[in-house]
């Protein structure tokens, strides 16, 4: 299996690139970002393109993958509702209409999150804007898409946040993952448990294309809590 990661630098996109380079199954890891990932791994090929809008200047290598997984996203604390939609959805569209008629097989993940509204008319700025751009990928003509809607991501194996508030929030919180996973189990996932699930679900399917939390740790192989 041959992949594309968009976002591989962020805290998803980390746990997501580690488990693509240790499942013997990926041939190849085509990261496409602003910057470079700092791996070093023979699967691993790297193209840093600046303009996340316009994807023309790269369209030769985007054809022969069987899936792509777009982690590319940013928080919406402090942004205006304009300036978050071009980063959450132009950026993912911009991304996502080549792919489509460039890999007929591909399956397409998206990382979106707990309480993203797809009506798109709810209360909340971030939840309409990511509803809006999981609507419009779930039109596009891939061979299948899933939209991924972690809870409260325990990042594992050295994956730091690029965002400094939320890195030192997790140091803070480290100690109390042990807990918060016994009482809030249905809630939280890890940076492995996403990669291994988007691994699976890109090999075998899954029965729906909105995956919760649950249904996430379901697919990387975690019993389901009681």
């Amino acid at each position: 299996m041959k992949v594309i990661l968009f976002g591989a630098t962020g805290m998803v996109g980390q746990g997501v690139l580690r488990e693509c380079l240790l499942d013997p199954e990926v041939q190849g890891v085509l990261s496409i970002g602003r910057g470079a990932t700092g791996q070093q791994n023979p699967k691993l090929r790297e193209l840093q393109h600046a303009d996340f809008t316009d994807l023309s200047g790269i369209a030769d290598e985007l054809s022969g993958y069987d899936a792509c997984f777009y982690c590319l996203g940013m928080s919406s604390a402090g942004m205006s509702e304009a300036d978050y939609r071009h980063v959450t959805y132009d950026f993912t569209l911009a991304a996502a209409q080549p792919l489509a008629p460039r890999n007929p097989a591909m399956t397409f993940i998206y990382v979106s999150g707990a309480g993203t509204d797809s009506t798109e008319r709810g209360r909340s700025m971030w939840a309409r804007v990511k509803g809006a751009t999981e609507n419009a990928i779930l039109k596009l003509p891939f061979k299948a898409a899933y939209m991924f809607r972690p809870g409260i991501i325990q990042p594992l194996h050295g994956v730091k946040s690029r965002t400094k508030l939320y890195r030192a929030g997790y140091v803070v919180a480290a100690p109390l993952f042990p807990i918060l996973n016994i009482f809030f189990s249905k809630s939280m996932t890890t940076t492995e448990k996403v990669g291994r699930a988007m691994l699976a679900i890109a090999k075998h399917g899954g029965p729906v294309r909105l995956l919760e939390n649950r249904d996430i740790n379901a697919a990387a192989g975690v019993p389901a809590a009681a």
